[in-house]
């Protein structure tokens, strides 16, 4: 009498009820175990779900860490990743790699607050919430710092958009600070269609703009110690400091809804291509124009916002304002900044610049753009050709209508101690480390 032999593998459920679909089973069985473990490989380093230029490698240094936000590497290798909002217990994560395959064996959550910007500066790790930059000793070996954190600058108004505080370090012991602008473009009734922009726009005084600090200095305040030291910025998460060139360095988000809140004069279409996303080079003193003013990549100049009278093709005052080094599509949205410096990388990328764009809602109905990190040529403090695609592949696939059905979407960049580029993700919290291989 033949019997029924039941085999479970990998999730699938084998009934065998005869011998002669005995050895057939065994071959089904063979097959099930190759697809059971190329779906284990599908978040491994085997299949870390981007690509990059030929002659470099990726590896998946971390997984499901939360909504990672920026991220920085200690001289010993250790990583350590700010979080939009805890998770366990903890609103940064810190990974060691142990045996030395770029994969973190050690991952440790702490921190009661969380936010976007972190840097390690002088022995300490440093981290912004979105309303203070803090800081936390770091002792020599030790993977988690001391507890206790130590104020550097607060006193920023709380607001419910465009909150982070990202930040960078001069090497003049300066710490720079964004401040966002809590507004799409400063109108009298926010978002609203047709509505006027307010002029002056009272928000420049304490917002739009970049603010520099002390960064030893312990209980600062912005209105009582911070200096303006830039404005007219809406909002810049991408945030460096170019050592090659002693210069500050930021991309701007820039404003949305044209179509949306002036259908009379720019159609959706244009809407999902403008304005620019600006990389600017930030002097001391700078003026960028916002909310007055937006910059248009097709017509290559700066125009007046529909909000202060203009119609797409009007400069009216934006003449005055400070134009940017390059100009990328609108909507990308740049979340973070690096300059290049050390070794590991071929020599073209040496002071160079990589970018992350994250992707925006605001491209809608129109298809997604951005999901990318991007590479820009520098020699001195400017760019010496165009930008070109360094990461993609982020959103799983070739086509998406909202930043929803993106797999991933690249946030942070930092770079280690060999010269790899570290990327995290921000949609559960992957972290790619991407060394040359040849």
């Amino acid at each position: 009498m033949d019997r029924t032999i039941i085999i479970e593998i990998g999730g699938i459920v084998f009934y065998i009820k005869n011998r002669i679909y005995y050895r057939t089973t065994f071959l089904l069985i063979l097959t099930a175990l190759t697809l059971s473990c190329n779906g284990q490989n599908a978040s491994s380093n085997d299949n870390p779900g981007i690509t990059v230029p030929p002659g470099f490698s990726v590896s998946v240094f971390a997984d499901n860490l939360g909504r990672a936000r920026h991220i920085t590497v200690n001289d010993n290798g250790d990583v350590y990743v700010a979080l939009r909002t805890p998770n366990q217990g903890g609103g940064i994560v810190a990974l060691r790699d142990q045996n030395n395959d770029d994969k973190a064996d050690v991952v440790q959550y702490f921190g009661k607050y969380s936010g976007t910007g972190i840097d390690i500066h002088n022995n300490h790790l440093y981290f912004a919430s979105d309303t203070a930059v803090m800081r936390y000793a770091m002792t020599e070996g030790e993977l988690i710092p001391e507890p206790q954190a130590q104020f550097i600058a607060g006193g920023f108004i709380a607001e419910r958009q465009h909150a982070a505080k990202p930040f960078t370090f001069d090497d003049q012991g300066n710490i720079y600070v964004n401040v966002g602008a809590p507004a799409n473009a400063c109108q009298e009734q926010m978002r609203t269609p047709g509505s006027p922009g307010m002029d002056p726009c009272p928000l420049l005084e304490r917002f739009g703009g970049i603010w520099r600090f002390d960064a030893a200095q312990t209980g600062q305040k912005q209105k009582v110690h911070g200096f303006h030291f830039a404005t007219g910025i809406r909002h810049a998460v991408a945030i460096d400091w170019n050592p090659a060139s002693g210069k500050l360095y930021i991309v701007q988000h820039g404003r949305d809804q044209l179509h949306q809140l002036f259908p009379e004069l720019f159609t959706e279409k244009q809407n999902a291509e403008l304005p620019a996303e600006e990389f600017f080079l930030v002097e001391e003193g700078a003026n960028f124009g916002w909310p007055y003013c937006y910059y248009d990549q097709i017509q290559g100049k700066k125009v007046l916002a529909p909000e202060y009278g203009g119609d797409g093709q009007k400069i009216g005052r934006c003449g005055q304002f400070e134009s940017p080094i390059m100009a990328f599509p609108g909507h990308w949205a740049p979340n973070d900044l690096l300059f290049y410096h050390g070794e590991g990388f071929p020599q073209k990328y040496k002071d160079g610049a990589f970018i992350a764009f994250h992707g925006s809602w605001n491209r809608a109905p129109l298809e997604q753009r951005g999901y990318n990190v991007v590479f820009v040529p520098f020699e001195g403090d400017k760019p010496a050709g165009d930008h070109e695609i360094f990461a993609d592949g982020f959103t799983g696939k070739e086509s998406i209508s909202s930043p929803r059905e993106a797999r991933f979407r690249p946030m942070g960049l930092a770079r280690g101690p060999d010269g790899a580029l570290y990327i995290s993700d921000s949609v559960k919290g992957r972290i790619w480390k991407i060394t040359y291989a040849r």
